[in-house]
């Protein structure tokens, strides 16, 4: 072991006085005396540490761990892991970033009450909030409907106050569509990819005319043009019908059933696509552990691609950097 990584730990008190510190990359494997950091009054640690109280005292527990494992002064500088980005068009963005369901109370399927739960937590406050968050982790992109007031306006007042997550990937899904674009144009949007429903109304209409328009009434913005779908073979079609995208989103975990074949089917579109692809609905919705399938996607996924996921922190502060983590180090094994 070349270094100690302290971007992350998880530290356990074995009851007897004696705490074990457990790095993501190395792990220490054995247990170390708490008395010495109590006496000094460094560490009040009665029971397994949260990551609040834990924060509080990584830095010396770092110490004590590298002098345990015999990691001095000589060991290599540690750096925080850097986030992997991907290209949309010509805008380069974090390999994971926002989407903006729960901000709207959009659970599809979830039930009355969570979506009642997600717009009372979603203040315009914690909105800002949870973005900034997401940009202290490397998060750089939200992609967002371009609702006036529950959206622009809060955009608006999150650029004016120097937020720092920053580009907006407009997701236009009202008609007239030529408006809704405008609309993401006119409030710094940095991309834009048209909502998978409208997409798939056209589609099933025979309307790659209709697509056609919007795609080009984004591009003559000068911005990277993108068009989201629900099915799993629509946009090997756009590619044959030869539409002037920069980049695709294709849902996941689909709508209608949320199970596994409909992910195959999906992962199995974007592994023949050469452009660049952001899977959405990673996680079904919420139905499913980042942990879980994370792994997997990351897996078929090619390194031009990438993922958009939804969060909701009030139940799980750490849900942010959780998707973050296991973003950069997919990247590294296996993307």
């Amino acid at each position: 072991m070349s270094g100690v990584s302290n971007r992350r730990f998880f530290v356990h008190d074995d009851g007897n006085d004696r705490i074990c510190s457990v790095w993501l990359d190395y792990h220490v494997n054995e247990w170390l005396p708490l008395s010495p950091l109590r006496s000094h009054g460094a560490l009040n640690m009665n029971r397994t540490l949260t990551r609040r109280n834990f924060l509080e005292n990584s830095v010396l527990l770092a110490a004590v761990a590298a002098a345990r494992t015999g990691i001095g002064a000589e060991a290599d500088e540690d750096k925080p892991d850097e986030m992997p980005t991907i290209r949309l068009g010509k805008l380069e963005v974090s390999r994971v970033f926002l989407g903006s369901n729960p901000f709207f109370g959009f659970t599809h399927g979830g039930g009355p009450a969570l979506a009642k739960e997600m717009r009372e937590w979603y203040t315009p406050q914690r909105i800002m909030a949870v973005l900034d968050a997401a940009a202290d982790l490397g998060i750089n992109a939200v992609w967002t409907p371009c609702y006036e007031d529950r959206w622009i306006r809060v955009w608006n007042e999150y650029r004016e106050k120097g937020g720092k997550l920053t580009n907006w990937i407009g997701q236009p899904d009202k008609m007239p569509m030529e408006k809704a674009i405008g609309l993401a144009v006119k409030n710094g949007a940095t991309a834009i990819c048209i909502q998978g429903m409208r997409i798939d109304d056209q589609v099933r209409n025979g309307r790659w005319d209709v697509i056609r328009g919007w795609l080009e009434l984004i591009k003559s913005h000068g911005l990277p043009a993108g068009m989201a779908t629900h099915k799993a073979t629509t946009h090997l079609e756009a590619e044959k019908q030869g539409m002037p995208t920069d980049f695709y989103h294709q849902c996941l975990y689909r709508p209608d059933h949320y199970v596994r074949p409909g992910l195959e089917e999906s992962l199995a579109t974007i592994e023949k696509i050469d452009k660049p692809v952001v899977g959405y609905k990673v996680l079904g919705s919420g139905r499913i552990k980042p942990a879980d399938t994370l792994p997997y996607v990351f897996k078929r996924l090619k390194r031009k691609d990438g993922i958009c996921v939804g969060v909701f922190p009030k139940h799980n502060r750490d849900e942010i950097e959780e998707n973050v983590t296991l973003t950069q180090d997919l990247t590294g094994t296996v993307g």
